[in-house]
């Protein structure tokens, strides 16, 4: 080996003899480098939680679990106006709108008020089903309607339109009125008007008034 190349080995061995200047550059970035990388890690998480703006993230729709019931509500109320701008109000113990596309909304524990010309009324059901588009309820199951002044009303699976406060009843029905009792294969009324048509095996049954007493 020449002098010179000697030499050269010589002040290589030194550069990295222990305790020399590269032996401690070594030592410290030992230390600094994982602090470095921790730190940088921590910023990396916590930065959208403390920067302002929008962060937005891409779904892969076939691989998202997809909910066979768009909405569900617990305790939800309805509101609107009839033909004469009379208003009525619905409560379902829950609701569930399967589609946005679909109006249907289905109700359980469903308690209607409506107001009528005498007076307001309500509704009570255990099951049915509200149109949002045409603001018509269809009710599967008891119904039990009645006003403040005398009339009663109890019937299955019906339709009743709120907009115009007529009901069509799809099974037998019984009633109370001011003037007696009632009973029928199938119902068609106007409850505001109070106008009633009763078909298959109707029974009526008058309770006169007692006579004033001169």
């Amino acid at each position: 080996m020449s002098e010179i190349a000697a030499r050269l080995t010589t002040q290589n061995r030194a550069w990295a003899h222990p305790g020399s200047n590269h032996d401690r550059v070594v030592r410290i970035a030992l230390v600094l480098l994982p602090i470095l990388i921790g730190a940088l890690a921590a910023f990396l998480v916590s930065a959208p939680l403390f920067m302002g703006g929008d962060v937005s993230f891409v779904l892969d729709k076939n691989k998202v679990a997809m909910s066979p019931e768009r909405l569900k509500i617990v305790a939800a109320d309805y509101r609107g106006e009839d033909s004469k701008g009379r208003q009525f109000e619905l409560h379902a113990g829950s609701a569930v709108q399967k589609s946005s596309a679909e109006p249907i909304v289905q109700l359980n524990q469903l308690n209607a008020r409506l107001s009528l010309t005498d007076g307001p009324a309500t509704l009570v059901a255990n099951h049915g089903r509200y149109n949002l588009n045409t603001d018509q309820m269809m009710i599967d199951g008891p119904i039990h309607f009645q006003t403040t002044d005398g009339y009663v009303l109890n019937t299955n699976d019906a339709t009743i339109d709120l907009k115009t406060r007529l009901l069509e009843s799809g099974g037998a029905v019984t009633g109370n009125t001011p003037t007696g009792t009632f009973r029928a294969n199938r119902l068609r009324a106007d409850l505001d008007k109070r106008l009633i048509s009763l078909e298959g095996n109707a029974h009526l049954r008058m309770t006169p008034k007692p006579a004033r007493r001169p």
